[in-house]
C-alpha cells in the first residue's frame, strides 16, 4: 500500500527530443507546451528530462511556458518586478531570492479565496477595495524586496512611507489597475452573455 502511494505521487517523465517535441512517458504521446501548461493547472507534477542526457530540464521547460503565456498578451509579470529580478542575478542575495518567491506564492495561493471574495466586492461596490489590495500588495513586495538589495538607492527607513496616490508612478499604477478592472468587467459580462 505504501508504494502505490509513493507510485501515485511520483512525478510524470516528460521527454524533450532535440527536434524539441516533448513526450509524455505516461500516456504514451506527444504532447505541447500547452498541454503542459493544462497540467500545472490541474495540479499534476511532472518533469521534463532531456531525452539524450536524462538531465533534468523542468525549470527551462516551465519558463518557456510563462514566456509563451506572456508572449500570448497574458501578462502577469509586472516590468518593474522582472527588472527587480533581472538586478539579482549575481547578487549576493541571489541564493535567497528562490525561498522568499516560494514562499510569497504560497501566501498568495492560500489567501486566494479572500482575494476572490475582495474583488466581488470591488466589482460589487466599486473598485476601492481591489485598489486597496493592490496598493497593500504592491507595499509588502516593495518591502520584501529592499530586502534583498539593501543598499539599492530608497528613502530612508526612518521617512514614514509617502501615502498613495502621492507619486506620478502611483497614479499610473491606479490608472493601470482600473484599466484592468474595466477590461475584468467586460469579460465577465461577455462570459455571462454567453451562458444565456
Amino acid at each position: 500500500m505504501a508504494e502505490e502511494t509513493t507510485q501515485a505521487k511520483a512525478p510524470i517523465i516528460i521527454k524533450k527530443y532535440a527536434n524539441r517535441r516533448l513526450y509524455n512517458t505516461q500516456t504514451s504521446s506527444y504532447v505541447t507546451l500547452d498541454h503542459l501548461a493544462a497540467m500545472v493547472r490541474q495540479g499534476i507534477d511532472f518533469e521534463v528530462h532531456d531525452a539524450r542526457s536524462n538531465e533534468d530540464i523542468t525549470r527551462s521547460v516551465l519558463t518557456q511556458i510563462i514566456f509563451e503565456e506572456e508572449a500570448k498578451g497574458q501578462s502577469l509579470l509586472p516590468i518593474r518586478f522582472l527588472r527587480q529580478l533581472i538586478r539579482l542575478y549575481g547578487d549576493s542575495m541571489q541564493a535567497l531570492v528562490p525561498g522568499f518567491l516560494d514562499l510569497s506564492m504560497e501566501t498568495f495561493t492560500k489567501n486566494q479565496d479572500e482575494m476572490r471574495n475582495r474583488i466581488a466586492e470591488a466589482f460589487g461596490g466599486g473598485s476601492q477595495a481591489l485598489e486597496n489590495l493592490a496598493r497593500q500588495n504592491l507595499a509588502m513586495f516593495e518591502r520584501a524586496m529592499q530586502m534583498f538589495t539593501p543598499f539599492a538607492p530608497r528613502a530612508s527607513r526612518d521617512e514614514p512611507p509617502r501615502p498613495p496616490g502621492m507619486t506620478e508612478q502611483r497614479s499610473e499604477e491606479i490608472s493601470e489597475l482600473k484599466s484592468e478592472i474595466d477590461e475584468m468587467r467586460q469579460q465577465l459580462a461577455e462570459l455571462s452573455r454567453q451562458r444565456k
